[in-house]
């Protein structure tokens, strides 16, 4: 859910380009009609990241934009479903990308006052909870009747346009209340130009226990402690932003500054993506490990400096982003080989401050 403006159909547009599903559904549920036309351009010119061929071979687009007729965007949800079902029975794995589930519910609130049925909270039907469970109940994983054996799967991104951004609204709420995971995408995030503007203090996940054999199968057993860093770290930037409107930024102790400089890093190099830059808008888990780790060594670095006495404003001097950045752009081993080289020249940099303060 966001509101307008906040990236949800470049967020939409993102996962049906770089996903690893074998088929994708793309329901355009009352959006502009410019939103499909970006699709129709882009698409055939993209490669698909599982097969290698063409994206336009892997993607049905089913467009029942704003101007069309409320019956038929009621209806375009129902039809995305049932042919995503049809091929999960086929044994392939199938997103199903839908925008948004808003129109859908206001296409529901019309035909139910030409219907003259009594409407609900906010002149919803009063059955909108029970037509939205219907619809993200079909979702997960099946394995089909008959020979051969086939396991399919269901995965259903729905975006929500609440009036506002206001997540109290029905459709929000009864959407919150079936859905697995929720990805809160706020306007000042937006404003601040970081994409996805997803808030990671609200956003949340319902599949962690479930997902934990195949990241450990797949990321080894250290990846959840660097999860936990990365969560502890962001923590600890918005308690250190609301002591820093009290006493300024100069009251802070060196280890706090720094734990701010710290996670502003984290934030523009590791959760902020461009949608647009192939090599940024994927990110295999694997990379994502590899640089979490590297960005998990350097704080531990420079904490370690800061502890033997020395000062922030000269550790903040170097040119860390610009590092980073380049490091972040490497495959898996150069980045950890140049990474290990690059933290062995930090820590000779911060002996060298040691020994000037000593």
């Amino acid at each position: 859910p966001g509101g307008f403006g906040t990236g949800k159909t470049v967020t939409q547009q993102s996962l049906a380009k770089w996903s690893s599903a074998d088929l994708i559904i793309y329901i355009g549920c009352g959006e502009r009609g410019n939103e499909m036309t970006e699709v129709l351009e882009e698409f055939p010119g993209l490669i698909d990241p599982v097969s290698g061929g063409p994206l336009m071979d892997r993607t049905i687009l089913i467009a029942n934009t704003s101007n069309m007729p409320v019956a038929a965007r009621e209806a375009s949800i129902y039809l995305g479903m049932a042919m995503g079902e049809f091929f999960r029975d086929m044994g392939y794995n199938v997103a199903i990308m839908a925008d948004s589930t808003s129109r859908w519910a206001e296409a529901l609130r019309e035909i139910g006052g030409r219907l003259e049925e009594m409407p609900g909270e906010e002149g919803y039907p009063a059955y909108l909870g029970s037509r939205l469970a219907q619809y993200y109940e079909r979702a997960g994983r099946a394995r089909a009747l008959g020979s051969p054996s086939r396991n399919g799967s269901i995965t259903v991104v729905n975006a929500v346009s609440p009036a506002g951004g206001d997540f109290s609204e029905p459709v929000t709420q009864a959407s919150l209340r079936m859905s697995g995971a929720f990805w809160a995408l706020d306007k000042s995030l937006a404003q601040q130009r970081h994409f996805p503007a997803i808030n990671w203090s609200q956003s949340y996940t319902l599949y962690d226990e479930m997902l934990a054999p195949w990241f450990r199968e797949n990321l080894g057993e250290d990846w959840f402690p660097l999860r936990e860093y990365l969560k502890s770290m962001l923590e600890k930037e918005q308690s250190l932003l609301d002591l820093v409107q009290l006493v300024g930024r100069d009251g802070l102790s060196e280890e706090d500054k720094w734990i701010l400089f710290m996670a502003e890093l984290v934030r523009v190099l590791f959760l902020q993506q461009n949608a647009f830059a192939p090599e940024d808008a994927s990110y295999s888990p694997e990379l994502q490990k590899a640089f979490l780790e590297l960005l998990g060594n350097f704080d531990t670095t420079v904490r370690r400096g800061l502890a033997r006495g020395a000062v922030f404003e000269q550790v903040s001097a170097f040119p860390h982003r610009a590092d980073l950045l380049n490091l972040r752009g490497l495959g898996r081993d150069e980045m950890k080989t140049r990474g290990t080289q690059w933290l062995n020249r930090l820590a000779s940099k911060m002996e060298e401050i040691e020994v000037v303060l000593q």
